[in-house]
């Protein structure tokens, strides 16, 4: 049988050619966008070179001022390099400077005028040679980073439990590729059936990224497994305090957390608040309570007891279980976006569900964010009794 000859596909012009390639490399976002993100990541990188700066001396001039930050930056930058590379990057920038040199020879008649040997070449190249091996170490990272993201994501709750007669919502938003934040909604059994209880927890791990991520995956396999027997909240509390100061390197790896006890027959939210922010109970009447009652953060202090604290959940009451990320969020002007705002945003939106009331919180915040980097974890869990 013959073969059909398949058509040559029509060759593509240079305008479309180039087009092609700067979706290629913008992934197809629009300008406004990627000067966003640019300057996303400016603000971000110059946070963390000039964390270590140290403000110049009072009654330094004004050209003195500006001597001592550029050699702390070049000095915060510089060390973030290795010793191979710093040299490397060094001798780059020199010969970078440094001017051009005629090449010419001499024959038997006159001389010979070559051109230019410019070894500023040869420095951008060392400065390329720099710029792909750190690219290179960022790439690895950067996949080991998403594969341990991915290894957190299996830690945390899927779709919220569905529990007639209420309505739940989470969401968590890391500052960097993995978190320290956890959220959790488990089913605790009873001493009946009908009895079984669900345990709400938010906790927030000191620190950031790889350590504080770490840190997150023990405390949740130490909580899931003392949720399973059916000891008291506040027992069990103290037990994930002791265990969890075993491994906090003399406190310095602590955890705030608040855990609630849900009785869905009756309403009764038993909790214990271990050093976490304050979460909002809105009563259906618009009464804002602040349930409080606890103790010091978990890993802290091995003998530490914590209180139980008590409230009935009626029918149309929010409680808003939430980290410090939230309202500690930072808009350009260094504003904190603060309680009072989130309280406005849960009373505007009370006669929603509560997936929809979350969405609303989150796009508040984002709106009051805007492009600034954030230093925290952001976690917010709702619960409303319908």
């Amino acid at each position: 049988m013959p073969t059909v000859p398949q058509p040559t596909p029509p060759p593509r012009d240079l305008k479309t050619r180039a087009r092609h390639f700067w979706q290629r490399v913008s992934e197809g976002l629009e300008l406004h966008q990627l000067w966003s993100q640019l300057a996303k990541d400016a603000r971000s990188s110059y946070r963390l070179y000039s964390s270590g700066v140290v403000e110049p001396e009072a009654g330094q001039s004004r050209g003195q001022r500006v001597w001592h930050i550029a050699k702390a930056l070049f000095w915060a930058i510089i060390e973030k390099l290795s010793p191979a590379r710093r040299v490397l990057l060094l001798l780059g920038l020199v010969l970078l400077f440094l001017p051009s040199f005629d090449y010419s020879y001499r024959d038997k008649a006159n001389e010979v005028h070559v051109g230019e040997f410019g070894v500023h070449v040869f420095g951008g190249l060392l400065i390329l040679v720099v710029l792909l091996l750190e690219l290179a170490d960022r790439v690895v990272m950067k996949r080991d980073l998403e594969i341990a993201k991915d290894i957190q994501s299996w830690l945390l709750p899927g779709a919220p439990l569905q529990i007639p007669g209420y309505g739940i919502a989470y969401a968590t938003r890391p500052a960097n590729t993995v978190a320290g934040d956890y959220y959790d909604v488990i089913l605790r059994p009873g001493e009946t059936r009908d009895r079984d209880r669900v345990l709400f927890v938010v906790a927030d791990v000191a620190g950031k990224s790889i350590p504080a991520a770490m840190l997150m995956a023990t405390f949740q396999a130490s909580l899931r497994t003392l949720a399973a027997s059916r000891i008291p909240l506040a027992q069990m509390t103290d037990e994930l305090n002791r265990y969890a100061c075993s491994n906090s390197q003399g406190g310095a790896r602590f955890t705030t957390a608040f855990l609630g006890e849900l009785d869905c027959a009756t309403g009764e939210f038993t909790y214990v608040n271990a050093g976490h922010n304050v979460p909002i109970l809105r009563r259906s009447s618009g009464a804002v309570e602040r349930p409080a009652v606890g103790g010091i953060p978990i890993g802290v202090l091995a003998s530490a007891s914590y209180q139980v604290g008590r409230f009935q959940l009626a029918g149309g009451d929010w409680l808003v279980i939430f980290t410090d990320g939230v309202v500690e969020a930072l808009n350009a002007k260094g504003e904190e976006y603060g309680e009072a705002e989130l309280t406005r945003v849960i009373d505007r939106g009370a006669s929603l569900a509560p997936a929809n009331l979350l969405r609303n919180l989150l796009a508040a915040l984002d709106w009051f964010v805007g492009n600034t980097p954030q230093h925290d974890d952001m976690t917010c869990l709702v619960l409303k009794r319908g």
